[in-house]
């Protein structure tokens, strides 16, 4: 089982799993927000944004993961991805959970100058809504809910599969 499990990061099907399993939550997003009419806040966008992150990281590890440096790049993106995912979904559920007047989000998206994500394209990175608000809600579970779950396993199974990789066959 561990054989099979540490030959994974070498094959390509893997990191297109990651990659598919990341665009699908991401399509989760936007039908939310354009056909469910949830206005997505500004942790949701930089949420949306980690996300893509891993998504990038399944295309990076899918090109070539006999090599090395692009397994490297490939788990260094997936880790940080998922670790600043896994942070935004719990301060975001920290809003939802303990409103402070003095403890918000803000309304406008911060985005580097080089890079304003939410001019270039604002239907997917306008922020249009609150940190505070639960507007959905599944098994007793809002969505930054879920998605601490979701970056949790991310993260675990990111650190697990680059620990795996140097295991001696």
């Amino acid at each position: 089982m561990l054989n099979f499990l540490s030959s994974m990061p070498y094959q390509r099907k893997p990191w297109f799993l990651l990659f598919i399993g990341s665009l699908s939550l991401e399509l989760c997003a936007l039908f939310f927000q354009h056909v469910m009419k949830l206005d997505p806040c500004v942790m949701c966008i930089y949420e949306r944004v980690a996300m893509m992150g891993l998504m990038l990281a399944g295309l990076i590890g899918w090109m070539a993961p006999q090599y090395l440096i692009v397994r490297l790049a490939a788990f260094g993106m997936w880790i940080v991805s998922a670790a600043w995912g896994l942070q935004l979904a719990i301060t975001h559920t920290d809003y939802q959970m303990n409103p402070n007047p003095f403890a918000t989000c803000d309304f406008f998206a911060n985005f580097p100058e080089w890079a304003p994500l939410d001019k270039w394209v604002p239907w997917l990175f306008n922020p249009t809504g609150f940190c505070d608000k639960i507007s959905w809600m599944f098994l007793g579970w809002s969505m930054p809910q879920w998605l601490i779950l979701i970056f949790a396993v991310m993260l675990a199974t990111g650190v697990l599969f680059f620990g795996l990789q140097w295991r001696k066959k």
